[in-house]
This record gives C-alpha cells, sequence and structure tokens, in this order.
C-alpha cells in the first residue's frame, strides 16, 4: 500500500505505478465506511467484544487493551478482514446506539451527547433560542400584586423570547 496518506483523514492514497492499487483503494473505502454516517454499539469500551459481526464499530476508550491497544479515542470496525481503526479528528460525529445520542470529537475528546446551536426550530417555527437575561424575583414590595404580575410577564417574555410559548 501507499504511504502516502489524505490530509485529514489519513485516507491512503494511490502512487502512479502502484501494484495492486485495488488493495489501497479498498483500505481507504473501508475507512470511510466506518466513518462516513458513522454509527457504533458504543463509546469508551477498552476490551474488545469477543464476537463482533462484520461491520459493527465502537469507539475505543483511553486505556484499549487487546487487539486496540495503541488506539484510544479511534473508532474500531470489524470487517473481514480483521479490525480496522480510524483515528478521529475535529469534527468527527457518530451515533452512540447503547446511550441513543451524538457523540463528536473536539479537542481530544469525544463530546457525548451534547448538541450545540444557535437555535433550534420545529416546522419552521424557533422552538428554542439563545438564553436571555436572568428575571428577578420580587421581593420587597408593599403591593405584592404588582410585583408578581411584573416577575410573571418578565417570565412570559423569557418563554416568548425563546420560543418555548407564541407570542
Amino acid at each position: 500500500m501507499s504511504d502516502e496518506t489524505s490530509a485529514r483523514l489519513a485516507l491512503p492514497l494511490l502512487n502512479p505505478g502502484q501494484a495492486q492499487k485495488e488493495m489501497t483503494h479498498n483500505e481507504a473505502l473501508t475507512l470511510l465506511d466506518l466513518t462516513l454516517g458513522a454509527f457504533v454499539r458504543d463509546i469508551g469500551v477498552d476490551d474488545p467484544p469477543a464476537a463482533p459481526a462484520i461491520g459493527d464499530c465502537w469507539i475505543i476508550g483511553a486505556a484499549p487493551v487487546g487487539a486496540w491497544a495503541g488506539q484510544p479515542h479511534a473508532i474500531a470496525g470489524w470487517t473481514a478482514g480483521g479490525w480496522r481503526f480510524m483515528a478521529p479528528v475535529d469534527g468527527l460525529c457518530a451515533w452512540v446506539d447503547a446511550a441513543g445520542v451524538p457523540a463528536r470529537f473536539l479537542s481530544g475528546a469525544w463530546q457525548i451527547g451534547e448538541v450545540a446551536a444557535t437555535r433550534i426550530m420545529i416546522d419552521g417555527v424557533q422552538v428554542l433560542g439563545a438564553q436571555g437575561a436572568a428575571i428577578a424575583a420580587p421581593a420587597n414590595g408593599t403591593t405584592i400584586d404588582a410585583e408578581c404580575r411584573a416577575a410573571l410577564n418578565a417570565v412570559i417574555a423569557a418563554l416568548s423570547a425563546h420560543g418555548l410559548i407564541a407570542s
């Protein structure tokens, strides 16, 4: 196989005049198969499973052993040719079946179940937005009803601003 790899995912590249190009090409496709739309059985697993099915993948933990030794945080996928590993790069995402949540690799670590967004839209309507300012609690009022109404109006305004209730 080629010693040259792609810049981001380290996929093997073909060289001019290279013999057995199909091996390099197939290896690159296998690694893409592990990571493109990644679906992993679990995350943080250090010990390889005893009887994986072809195509099953895991995100390896920080202290892998056995066949996974030396591959911390990588995606491990079982293939007809044995284990294949894809080292994670920033922005790589996978669905974690055991937890039912997404995982994203950033700054050397997997973030599990976190969703980053500026707003959440459902059917074209914003239902969640950026955090609004704090609402002051009523205190020391002489007309408690007026303070309660002001606090309630602030809560309603905040819920509306977040899109949690209609305006």
